[in-house]
């Protein structure tokens, strides 16, 4: 039985075919974990061109998405009860991970992928929540689209063979995750830090705060509280 269903209306259902390469999407699919339907606009394209966009009204460069087809393509999908709808946009608020928890909770994210100048203003309408995946403009939204499939489904029970890896990540808490090593203990010159090797959990721990308070401090200071900076400057 499939436990989430994502439906995606987008111009270009081929750039999806990526999704059947990445691990984590490619196991939840076998497992029947989750579902990804794709929803051609250019087959609720108006006449006989199948025409998805027109030039904007008081004019401009580029060409906007009209908003008959996307109503359509929309209006053809099964809807869940737990489901919610989210537009790509450059103007939409910075996809954060407790977006993705928040949604983990749902049945079904239809998404809606746009391309061109943008959207006819009408299509917002149709969207609970409308979602950037940084302040940068990318051609079309089928990429940011792929990032919250990827994102989504890595949380859903089930899918991730160790779940407690979901834990200590980064984006998971207001700090960066720590760093991480594996084998050989020296390469390069390069040695692993004695105290992950010591054996004493507490000092290993501890090591690891400190190197979390440091690396988003150094990296993404944005991401602190104050008791935080306050507490790394005291350090």
């Amino acid at each position: 039985m499939i436990s989430f269903n994502f439906d995606v209306i987008t111009l270009f259902p081929k750039a999806f075919e990526l999704t059947n390469n990445l691990g984590v999407i490619t196991r939840a699919l076998e497992k029947n974990l989750i579902e990804v339907n794709l929803h051609d606009l250019r087959e609720y394209g108006e006449g006989s061109y199948r025409q998805v966009d027109d030039k904007p009204y008081g004019g401009g460069a580029g060409m906007v998405l009209k908003p008959e087809p996307i109503y359509k393509a929309y209006e053809s999908i099964r809807k869940s009860p737990k489901s919610k709808t989210l537009l790509m946009t450059p103007q939409g608020k910075v996809l954060k991970q407790k977006d993705l928890a928040r949604w983990s909770t749902l049945d079904q994210i239809i998404i809606i992928c746009g391309q061109y100048e943008g959207y006819d203003e009408r299509i917002r309408n149709l969207a609970d929540e409308e979602i950037s995946i940084g302040d940068y403009v990318l051609s079309g939204g089928e990429i940011p689209a792929i990032s919250i499939i990827n994102g989504l489904t890595r949380l859903l029970p089930g899918v991730l063979g160790d779940p407690d890896s979901l834990v200590d990540e980064s984006h998971n808490s207001s700090l960066l995750e720590y760093p991480q090593y594996t084998r050989p203990q020296v390469f390069r010159n390069m040695k692993v830090p004695d105290v992950l090797i010591s054996g004493n959990h507490k000092e290993i721990e501890l090591w690891r705060k400190e190197q979390q308070l440091k690396r988003t401090f150094n990296r993404r200071r944005d991401l602190m509280n104050s008791n935080e900076i306050k507490k790394f400057d005291c350090d």
